[in-house]
């Protein structure tokens, strides 16, 4: 069922039920006050209709803001008042809900949603990216409307939801067959759903792609980010760096490898500022080992937060790389690092960069707190 589908539908019950008539127009506006929203338009910015499935979160439809917004677009009373409860029935009865696109966007990163969010009923609960049901057609209906009139957020969900998995490699298809198709070849059996399979790796690229694109011309950080890790897109590094929640020592690694050092090193700054010893580590090797002081500084800041670089830290592992286990027993293999060898300081300049990592420490725990 599509947006439009539903909306032609709720309709149809309420001029049934009331014996009024409806527009269309309308139709969308009562149906945004179900959820609490003033306006359709407000509802758009970062909610779209979902189908609920068997164990989400139900939430009842407002009914007396449904009821306020008839009267509102011109009703009267005696069809407000069972225009609303008319709709509440209608939306129960179809397991229709609402859920944010943030919400969804974190989900389908792996990332915990909102802890603010103002839609208090754990409705982020509907958003499981393993489960391929989740993605009913009203949601995409819902977020395809958002996305054609130029939203980011929904730009971006949709990039996540086609973007190609781990498991997408060739076993998901045949280039080979699905070449000969589009040469007029007449396939068969195992090589037509080859092919099949092939085309519709094909389209997912391309909708992932498309979307993806879209969300960082239109702005999103998050996109900008994703498009210079998977096309080496240098937008995201030459817009103001906010509004972006990653990890700054993973930013510094796409910096890195698209050859951008200042950007790298900047970014690595920001992780080892925020406690990140193993920036600390690389900062000293590789950028700031022409700056003694600072090199002392990320030392001191190092063993403030409980790893002194100055010291060896080996360990025991696998041949897969998992930790060793003594009980198991088997060969064992070194990992780890050796120690730092920094030259020491002068006493007015070691001072300097002790208390710079103590005021380091006090601006990392006033972040916690």
């Amino acid at each position: 069922m599509t947006i439009k589908e539903l909306a032609y539908s709720a309709q149809q019950h309420l001029q049934a039920s009331t014996g009024g008539s409806f527009k269309r127009a309308h139709v969308y506006e009562l149906l945004a006050a179900s959820f609490g929203f003033n306006s359709h338009a407000a509802f758009g910015v970062d909610t779209v209709l979902t189908e609920l499935r068997q164990n989400d979160t139900r939430v009842a439809p407002q009914s007396a803001l449904i009821k306020r917004r008839c009267m509102e677009l011109g009703y009267k009373p005696d069809t407000a008042t069972p225009a609303s409860s008319a709709l509440e029935s209608f939306l129960a009865e179809r397991q229709i809900g609402v859920a944010r696109i943030s919400s969804l966007i974190s989900r389908l990163r792996g990332e915990s949603p909102n802890q603010d969010d103002d839609l208090e009923d754990n409705r982020d609960e509907l958003f499981d990216p393993a489960d391929e049901g989740v993605f009913g057609p009203i949601l995409l209906d819902g977020l395809d409307a958002a996305a054609s009139k130029g939203n980011a957020l929904a730009h971006y969900a949709l990039a996540l939801i086609h973007a190609p998995g781990d498991e997408d490699g060739l076993d998901a298809g045949s280039s080979y067959w699905y070449s000969q198709g589009q040469q007029g070849r007449v396939l068969t059996g195992v090589e037509k759903e080859w092919a099949e399979a092939h085309e519709a790796r094909l389209a997912q690229a391309e909708k992932y792609t498309r979307h993806l694109r879209e969300a960082g011309r239109l702005g999103n950080r998050d996109a900008l980010l994703d498009l210079a890790d998977r096309f080496d897109d240098p937008s995201f590094f030459e817009r103001p760096r906010h509004g972006v929640d990653a990890d700054p020592a993973a930013i510094a690694a796409i910096a890195e490898r698209m050859g951008r050092t200042a950007d790298a090193k900047h970014c690595l700054t920001l992780a080892a500022e925020s406690g990140d010893t193993d920036a600390m580590l690389q900062l000293i090797e590789e950028y700031d080992h022409g700056d003694l002081q600072r090199c002392w500084t990320w030392v001191y800041l190092s063993r403030l937060v409980g790893t002194d670089l100055t010291q060896d830290a080996h360990f025991a592992i696998n041949e897969d790389g998992s930790d060793y286990d003594d009980d198991i027993g088997g060969p064992a293999y070194l990992a780890g690092r050796d120690a730092i060898d920094v030259e020491p300081l002068d006493p007015e300049q070691d001072a300097t960069a002790r208390l710079a990592a103590q005021e380091l420490l006090e601006q990392i725990e006033r972040k916690v707190r």
